[in-house]
């Protein structure tokens, strides 16, 4: 199996451009929680249907099924070099997956904690604007939108909504910190930084 590593930190924290990143320059395939819960859904594997299940009742998928279906992904990609994003979420995820990857005589290699302040988050997330035609983002402050174009803003990039997004991180994720400081995995990374920055502090924390 190749290396595992964990992206902890909240939306708008930067974790997918750098998951991007490290796919196109080392081959790392980034999972995601809802991509694989949805494909199992798609695929109608008996974990997918389970899945399903509890989605179409509108309610959270139990941990094991999640880290059933991980476990599913892990095993279809042995070798590859894999980021988990948005999992583990809680405490409980983290010992099941632990559990899980015991079984394999494997182990989290790293965890990168993208670290952030609230404010940071809510300035970068609540300036995106997006042009309702063709789908392409753009920043009031980094990015501005061309003259004219009618953009919109997301529900999700409301200032209120990315709060409460933000207290759900908090009170979930981040007992999750001192979880992974405690088996010393925990690597933390400025990402107040530049983009490019904080993408070479990620691989010398990697020894990429």
């Amino acid at each position: 199996m190749g290396k595992i590593i964990i992206f902890l930190g909240p939306p708008g924290a930067g974790k997918g451009t750098q998951a991007k990143f490290l796919e196109k320059d080392y081959g790392f395939i980034q999972i995601s929680t809802g991509d694989i819960l949805r494909e199992a859904v798609k695929k109608g594997t008996e974990l997918g249907k389970l899945a399903k299940k509890y989605m179409d009742e509108g309610k959270l998928v139990p941990d094991d099924v999640i880290v059933g279906i991980i476990e599913e992904k892990l095993e279809e990609l042995k070798d590859k070099n894999i980021i988990l994003d948005g999992f583990p979420r809680t405490i409980p995820q983290a010992e099941a997956l632990d559990e899980m990857l015991k079984k394999k005589n494997k182990e989290v290699d790293a965890v990168i904690l993208f670290d952030i302040s609230d404010e940071e988050v809510i300035r970068r997330l609540s300036g995106r604007r997006i042009d309702p035609k063709t789908g392409n983002v753009y920043h009031i402050e980094f990015n501005p939108p061309p003259e004219g174009l009618e953009v919109i803003q997301r529900e999700d990039d409301k200032e209120e909504v990315i709060r409460k997004r933000l207290e759900v991180y908090h009170n979930q994720t981040e007992p999750l910190i001192e979880y992974y400081k405690k088996q010393n995995k925990l690597l933390k990374v400025d990402t107040s930084k530049p983009v490019e920055e904080v993408y070479n502090q990620i691989k010398n924390m990697l020894k990429l």
